[in-house]
């Protein structure tokens, strides 16, 4: 590697970048393929969940061939969330030439807390590509034979942010453990993508123990310049008493909010909690729908057809006040038109409207109760997840 060029993260918009929204499935892990394929310096891949099931073999082949033709890579997994994939796999790994490191093993590390998980998902080429959204590497968010991939979002970026977002995962992988990269710089070849087209894309954080809290900023920030409509369309839906307040705030200015919510979710008890939040929509007039064909796992919000923030963060407590979580935000009128589009005709074709009428017809009072017990015990383990174990470390 080469050059002394350096793109150190930062707060504000970054100018030149091609930006494009990919959906999970086989179109992200085609990309994900092609991507590592073509890497001639370096591979930085960050991720909670890494099975070693087909898709997870699949993409850590790939990564193999990479390290053995001379592509420095360097594989950091969440110690919780990958702690299932065998030690054979690692040690394939290893012996290939992969740098590969846990985040924080349970129970082993001096800053250990169960809520602060890397949940972030992010891969950087050569400081050229990259791609941050929600997707794990695992059979899940792939499209199987007979099975559909979990629906899921990722933003794949050439030019500036790359660059960022390369220097984040060194940042990253050297906060994570022994044996800091010293001496990582961009490539000369990178230096050509930063002057792509203009596309202003900013790099979101949170994690609150390292006092950041950005992807929280976007959101409070969207709901207070919002001036048409929002969209938010998120898995295991969850909004803290913050969040609730600034949605009403922002429908009594005559912003319509509509909400993307998950039919059938992994976590059913979850899923009650979400419910029993339903009533307090349908009294601030929030129009609400259900994803139906598979389980819904996108975290993608929009407003005002101009602007779009997506990545791993899940609006509810884990992910504002516990998990490492990693937004894009992108300020780009046709990007945003096309998403919201693209938002549009997956509310059309494949959701069901929630009504208030619906909602009250189908749910008894035995459920009702239900929903209140579980929404009680989900926000009892955030608490335990970040307050407490927070104040502990």
């Amino acid at each position: 590697m080469s050059g002394q060029k350096h793109f150190p993260v930062s707060s504000a918009y970054s100018t030149h970048n091609n930006v494009q929204i990919i959906r999970g499935g086989h179109s992200y892990f085609s990309l994900l393929l092609q991507l590592i394929e073509q890497a001639r310096h370096s591979i930085h891949l960050q991720t909670y969940i890494f099975d070693d099931d087909e898709t997870g073999t699949l993409v850590g082949e790939a990564l193999i061939k990479a390290a053995r033709r001379g592509v420095r890579v360097f594989l950091l997994l969440d110690g919780y969330a990958s702690q299932n994939i065998s030690s054979e796999f690692i040690s394939k790994l290893k012996q290939s030439g992969i740098h590969f490191r846990w985040f924080e093993p349970v129970f082993r590390s001096r800053y250990f807390y169960f809520g602060r998980r890397l949940h972030q998902k992010i891969f950087v080429a050569d400081a050229i590509h990259s791609l941050v959204g929600g997707i794990n590497i695992s059979n899940r968010y792939n499209d199987m034979p007979g099975s559909q991939a979990w629906l899921d979002w990722a933003l794949y970026c050439r030019g500036e942010v790359s660059a960022e977002l390369f220097n984040l995962c060194v940042a990253v992988w050297n906060k994570s453990g022994w044996g800091k990269l010293k001496k990582q710089v961009l490539t000369d070849e990178a230096s050509v993508h930063l002057h792509s087209e203009e596309c202003l894309v900013r790099v979101r954080r949170n994690d609150w123990v390292r006092r950041k809290n950005q992807i929280n900023r976007t959101y409070i920030e969207l709901f207070k310049k919002a001036e048409s409509h929002i969209t938010i369309m998120s898995s295991y839906f969850l909004p803290g008493r913050v969040f609730r307040k600034h949605m009403a705030n922002a429908v009594k200015r005559g912003v319509k909010i509509t909400v993307v919510a998950a039919g059938t979710s992994d976590v059913a008890m979850a899923k009650h909690a979400e419910r029993y939040l339903y009533r307090w929509m349908f009294r601030n007039k929030i129009e609400l729908y259900e994803y139906q064909p598979s389980i819904l796992h996108g975290k993608l919000t929009t407003y005002d057809s101009k602007f779009v923030t997506i990545g791993s963060y899940n609006v509810n407590n884990i992910s504002a006040f516990a998990s490492i979580e990693l937004n894009l935000d992108v300020l780009n009128k046709p990007f945003a038109e096309s998403t919201e589009l693209l938002l549009r005709e997956i509310i059309e074709k494949d959701c069901k409207r929630i009504t208030k009428e619906e909602f009250e017809k189908y749910n008894s009072l035995p459920k009702k109760i239900w929903q209140k017990i579980c929404y009680e015990i989900i926000r009892i383990v955030f608490y335990l997840f970040t307050f407490y174990f927070k104040q502990r470390g």
